[in-house]
């Protein structure tokens, strides 16, 4: 792979990420996603891309459209898949504009939306790309294309913000949830997560918890699912963790000397905690407004 090249990916690294996020509403899944491209434009010809910027941005859409469908798949709304030619160089266009990090609600509303109708409107409404370049990724037409970026915006225009209330709600249970794993008790853990709960670690976090294990550091896998083994996995090593806010939502940081160096993302729903990320990776570590409280 030309060193150039790899230096130029590393230059949208950020976009890259921050585009899968909004798609996909996971920094683990965003990472895997922006690691599936790189892995795909190190295969691919490199005379070929004369709009890199509009190339990357291309397959990863069509990444996430995949992780999107596929999780989906279980529903009895059937979706086509449609693997088409790897992308056109020049699709959407090369520089998209950065959007503002999107809160909570809006990434619930965003989950209610079909596949289709997700891409669309976050490529479209939060960086700018054009239909025209949208619509080979959904294989549709623009006309059609501008309709499904219609649809989204309606249900998101309709949507209301996280009112104060349950942002206090939410701030209480990761309060609840740090309190109980420090303190080394396991039931309690238990009682705060979902049954289905899911516990992410980016591939940094498990990395250093590999290398740390005779230290003490917890054993990390990228995912565990149920509560119970979520629970397992974090009792009694939340010693350092701060309270924060994370792009406005309420989670918590390790950041020795003032620093952020882990996030945890928590998704709750109702009263229980569905989802928790840990975030090492320093570049989205760094992408992220982490305010501690």
């Amino acid at each position: 792979m030309d060193e150039d090249l790899a230096s130029q990916f590393e230059a949208n690294r950020p976009r890259l990420q921050s585009v899968a996020y909004r798609m996909l509403g996971s920094f683990t899944e965003a990472e895997d996603a922006v690691q599936e491209t790189w892995i795909r434009l190190s295969r691919s010809d490199p005379e070929s891309i004369d709009n890199l910027g509009g190339w990357l941005t291309t397959v990863l859409s069509r990444v996430c459209l995949g992780v999107l469908r596929s999780r989906r798949a279980h529903l009895e709304e059937p979706f086509e898949e449609r693997n088409g030619p790897e992308p056109e160089p020049a699709s959407p266009e090369e520089e998209v504009i950065l959007a503002d990090a999107m809160g909570p609600a809006l990434l619930l509303v965003l989950e209610a939306l079909s596949p289709s109708e997700r891409l669309a409107f976050v490529l479209h409404d939060l960086f700018a790309v054009p239909f025209e370049d949208i619509a080979p990724i959904v294989d549709r037409s623009p006309a059609a294309t501008r309709q499904l970026a219609s649809r989204a915006r309606r249900r998101v225009q309709g949507s209301d913000e996280t009112p104060a209330g349950d942002r206090r709600r939410q701030q209480e249970v990761v309060e609840a949830f740090l309190a109980a794993s420090r303190r080394g008790d396991f039931e309690a853990l238990v009682a705060l997560l979902d049954p289905d709960a899911v516990l992410r670690a980016d591939r940094a976090a498990v990395k250093a918890a590999t290398a740390n294990r005779a230290k003490g550091a917890p054993l990390l896998a990228p995912e565990v699912r149920g509560g119970r083994a979520v629970a397992n996995a974090l009792v009694g090593r939340a010693q350092a963790a701060q309270l924060a806010l994370i792009d406005g939502s309420p989670g918590a940081v390790w950041a020795p000397g003032g620093r952020p160096r882990a996030v945890f993302a928590f998704r709750i729903v109702a009263t229980a905690i569905a989802e928790i990320e840990i975030v090492t990776d320093p570049s989205v570590v760094a992408a992220l407004r982490v305010q501690v409280l």
